[in-house]
């Protein structure tokens, strides 16, 4: 069996960095960076495609500045919509799978369980409707694809809510985090390792390829608030020796009224991951045991 050509788009994000490691065993893999493929050109994109011939294509390419998107929303749908469009019409007219990221700001947030992937989206946001905007392209598209809806990301390279807590801990005698929103800290290389095991099992598994395009939710399980994220990050961080001003318990909790962005966040961002646990036949681990990596990773 030939080795497939694999496309990463956006190889040098959080989840594009682990997509690099994770890949790489499966097929000839063609890694791109943001300046080797500007998403926001869609001629350009097809020049590539055209080009490079991927067998599969693995978007971890986004627009995510979910606030600075509510005054520059064309720029998030070009990313996050008409981009992924122009994937799935390649990936159509040549048979190609096509991975590609989602998340939870697809919902209004307003359910008081996890969501399921059948439940209606209701984005609150400009991000979030660019965001299913590109689902909705790829669905209509007729390729096959595997979209993954995932939420709370982080890792140990690159910016998010962990790190920065970290660095205010060390600065700041106490923080105010938000204790009304409520989701699962997922890692990005849960995601990539993830990815990499659903696309073996594409390759390897013909009924299963036939029947497994679609959405999926893919999160860490469990769930947790920021604040209650932000504590356990500090706890973990102090018992391993980090210096820290803000202890743990010097967290104050806030509501989201008292934080006020300019985009709104859904309270509710749990995802209900059952679909792809019994589809793949795998396993997801609890967030904490995620971040504590994340933090036995970082220097003192």
């Amino acid at each position: 069996m030939t080795p497939p050509r694999i496309l990463l788009l956006g190889a040098d994000g959080q989840v594009g960095w682990e997509l690099r490691r994770a890949l790489l065993p499966l097929g000839d893999l063609l890694p791109c960076t943001r300046a080797q493929a500007d998403l926001s050109d869609p001629d350009a994109l097809r020049m590539l495609l055209e080009r490079e011939q991927p067998d599969v294509l693995v978007n971890a390419a986004a627009y995510t500045a979910v606030d600075k998107a509510e005054s520059e929303p064309e720029a998030a749908q070009r990313i996050n919509a008409q981009a992924p469009s122009v994937l799935a019409e390649y990936a159509a007219a040549h048979g190609a799978w096509l991975v590609h990221y989602s998340t939870d700001y697809v919902f209004d947030g307003s359910k008081s369980t996890p969501y399921a992937e059948t439940d209606a989206p209701n984005p609150l946001s400009a991000y979030g409707r660019s965001k299913l905007a590109g689902e909705r392209a790829i669905a209509t598209s007729g390729c096959r694809h595997l979209i993954l809806r995932t939420s709370w990301v982080y890792a140990a390279r690159g910016a998010n809510f962990a790190k920065t807590m970290l660095r205010l801990a060390a600065e700041r005698e106490q923080l105010r985090v938000i204790a009304d929103q409520f989701g699962a800290p997922t890692s990005a290389e849960l995601i990539a390792d993830v990815t990499a095991l659903l696309l073996h099992r594409l390759r390897t598994d013909a009924a299963l390829a036939a029947t497994a395009s679609g959405v999926y939710h893919l999160t860490a399980q469990g769930s947790t608030s920021w604040h209650g994220y932000a504590q356990f990050v500090l706890e973990r961080a102090q018992a391993r020796g980090m210096p820290l001003r803000c202890a743990p318990e010097h967290v104050q909790a806030i509501t989201t009224a008292d934080y006020p962005l300019p985009a709104p966040r859904p309270a509710n961002s749990r995802l209900d991951c059952t679909k792809l646990q019994t589809t793949f036949d795998l396993h997801l681990p609890p967030w904490p045991t995620q971040v504590q990596r994340l933090i036995d990773e970082l220097p003192l």
